[in-house]
């Protein structure tokens, strides 16, 4: 059997950094020796939650099968990390409790930076009333409380973000020479 991976879930605000950082931890970590995944909330939604909406109920489905996808990389020997706005508290209670080896890290980034990053215009386009239900607009981002990381991408590169994150979870004692667990938490 191969040693367990652990998910790193990024969460934040639309356009706060999450994959883009995610994309800079990939070759980080692979120069450790660890097979890694990066699982981005919207091609996911793409590929495999087409069929869902984004209400409440459709973005907890979407985070459930996320979770379900990285429980499976994760003890499997592979790092998932999930790229998710994952706005709501219990959903990520729920994907830390299913997962197990699980590091929440928070992308926390000013809205209106998000607003200046957001090539899609999805900030624009609720501001102006054209859609409903977005993350840190009209639909609320339950900020995590007691996050393992919290990485602020204000005034940094996002390669910077993602040093910063490797040398975080190396200072938490995470396992990058395959051991079974980590050091300390």
């Amino acid at each position: 059997m191969p040693h367990p991976g652990f998910c790193l879930w990024l969460t934040g605000l639309p356009s706060a950094g999450k994959t883009t950082i995610g994309s800079e931890l990939l070759p980080l970590l692979r120069a450790r020796g660890w097979n890694v995944e990066l699982l981005d909330g919207d091609e996911v939604r793409r590929g495999l939650s087409a069929d869902l909406g984004f209400d409440r109920a459709a973005r907890e489905a979407h985070a459930a099968r996320v979770t379900y996808i990285a429980k499976l990389l994760a003890r499997n020997g592979v790092i998932p990390i999930v790229a998710l706005i994952s706005p709501y508290a219990r959903s990520r209670a729920r994907a830390r409790a299913e997962i197990g080896r699980f590091v929440e890290v928070h992308v926390t980034t000013p809205i209106e930076i998000c607003e200046q990053r957001d090539v899609k215009g999805l900030y624009r386009r609720a501001r102006a009333g054209e859609l409903r239900e977005m993350t840190g607009v009209d639909d609320p981002y339950e900020v995590p409380e007691r996050p393992e990381i919290r990485v602020d991408t204000a005034g940094v590169t996002p390669r910077q973000s993602a040093e910063y994150v490797l040398r975080e979870l190396e200072r938490l004692g995470w396992p990058f020479d395959g051991t079974d667990s980590p050091r300390s938490r």
